[in-house]
């Protein structure tokens, strides 16, 4: 079983970092999910897809899965090359372009 060592996104609901900074430590799923024909429930018999662990930093969760003999893999945080732009930049004095309705 494979663990996954990541940094989870912004949610696309926040323009804050919150909960951004911690490294997430979390099993990748061995065997599917099944649905409940009576109910429609999604279960799954794996017990380990329920094990999130968090730690300060990288080194600290690739220390820990060393440890316990996990075979693990880290993803990197790719960053966005958007460029950052306020709400307030479209009612700007100096913009490009003018701006009506």
């Amino acid at each position: 079983m494979v663990a996954r060592i990541y940094r989870p996104a912004r949610t696309a609901m926040q323009s804050g970092k919150g909960k951004t900074k911690e490294w997430l430590f979390s099993y990748e799923p061995a065997e599917p999910k099944s649905i409940d024909p009576l109910m429609g429930y999604t279960s799954s018999g794996d017990m380990r897809a329920q094990v999130r662990l968090s730690f300060e930093t990288k080194e600290q969760a690739i220390e820990y899965a060393e440890r316990n003999g996990i075979a693990y893999r880290v993803e990197e945080q790719v960053d966005s090359t958007r460029p950052r732009v306020s709400y307030s930049d479209n009612f700007r004095y100096d913009r490009q372009q003018p701006w009506t309705h």
